[in-house]
């Protein structure tokens, strides 16, 4: 994670899994951001503990309570962020908040399809849209026309599920509502990479793996990834990531997962 150098960076959905994996190694670095926003819907809730516990510990850790499925939290979220920057823009954007329904071809149903989108595809939309000026702020206060995680971006998690190209694991989950909101998710990035390149915001779509989380061990399977080792992969990655990278579609260590 050498290459990693944040002032800023923010998670949705941190209070657990993947997202309190990722801020708790953001707080970890030999260089960490001077501000890790930790977004949850809430953040002084029992599934929040952890979170309230690191930041406890951690005073550059900001806790902003952040629904992605409701327009006017996002707002309120972005405003509390942009004023506590005061001049400073947004580096990094972390969409990671997701939710999964693990029913079939024959059992999804319009309620969960709708909410599953609502989450994982117009969330990162909406969330994105929010913050943009924080990041546009972010990518001209840096220096060099060149793209990077350090100058400014967005990456959504998203989910080897959600390939077109190569649907595995189709036989241990269908998560039918799952797959193709993060097929859309996908397609969000490439939109927004395509949008926002004249920002100079880096833009891409990252698989973590097949993670040892709730939602990870909920098809009844022990994953073989930890969360340690998956956020690892993915800081990693997000440290060598420049302008050939934006619009594309990586797993955890960096390799190039088919659309």
């Amino acid at each position: 994670m050498a290459g990693l150098r944040v002032c800023s960076a923010l998670v949705t959905g941190a209070n657990r899994g993947i997202g309190l994996g990722i801020v708790r190694q953001l707080l970890q670095m030999s260089n960490p951001p001077k501000w890790v926003y930790a977004t949850c819907r809430n953040p002084k809730g029992e599934r929040a503990q952890e979170l309230q516990h690191l930041a406890s510990k951690h005073p550059s850790l900001v806790i902003i309570p952040l629904e992605v499925t409701d327009s006017s939290s996002i707002q309120a979220a972005a405003a509390r962020v942009g004023e506590h920057l005061k001049d400073s823009g947004l580096n990094l954007l972390l969409n990671n908040a997701g939710i999964a329904k693990l029913n079939s071809l024959d059992t999804e149903t319009l309620e969960d399809m709708s909410q599953v989108y609502a989450t994982n595809t117009i969330g990162p939309l909406l969330v994105s849209q929010a913050f943009l000026p924080l990041l546009k702020k972010a990518a001209l206060g840096s220096p060099g026309s060149e793209l990077s995680c350090s100058k400014a971006a967005i990456i959504n998690i998203s989910s080897y599920g959600g390939s077109i190209g190569s649907p595995s694991g189709w036989d241990l989950m269908q998560a039918v509502s799952y797959r193709c909101s993060k097929a859309a998710l996908n397609m969000l990035t490439k939109c927004q990479s395509l949008g926002y390149r004249e920002h100079s915001i880096l833009c891409a779509a990252l698989h973590p793996g097949w993670v040892q989380t709730d939602m990870g061990s909920s098809a009844g399977h022990t994953p073989p990834l930890t969360v340690d080792m998956s956020v690892q992969g993915m800081l990693n990655v997000l440290s060598t990531l420049s302008e050939k990278d934006t619009g594309t579609f990586l797993d955890w260590e960096g390799k190039v997962v088919l659309w």
